[in-house]
């Protein structure tokens, strides 16, 4: 799952050209930001058993507050793929308007 949002995502970052992992500071200051405070409530729900993650399903490895790695990355990877379909979504609007302008003076 977290490989098919990478790809599914990752590809505009060269479609379009839009830095966000060539220039990676603002993302990761958006995910420092946002993911300590999810950790700690997953910790929490881990450790109170309202939330589990089936051992078959995970690698095995585990990192602070015993969450799985599993979830470390989905932490990145989803932040990171927002940001790059926001980031990709917005372009693209730019290419079809400036296309849309362009045929229009073509047009006139």
């Amino acid at each position: 799952m977290i490989v098919f949002v990478a790809v599914g995502s990752g590809w505009l970052e060269w479609a379009f050209k839009l830095r966000v992992l060539r220039k990676p500071t603002r993302a990761i200051l958006t995910i420092l930001t946002v993911s300590p405070w999810f950790l700690i409530w997953d910790a929490y729900a881990i450790a109170q058993g309202h939330w589990f993650f089936d051992r078959n399903l995970i690698t095995g490895i585990y990192g602070p507050m015993d969450i799985p790695l599993e979830e470390y990355l989905f932490f990145i990877v989803v932040p990171l793929a927002a940001i790059l379909t926001l980031e990709g979504s917005t372009a693209a609007l730019k290419l079809l308007k400036n296309f849309h302008l362009t045929r229009e003076r073509v047009l006139k």
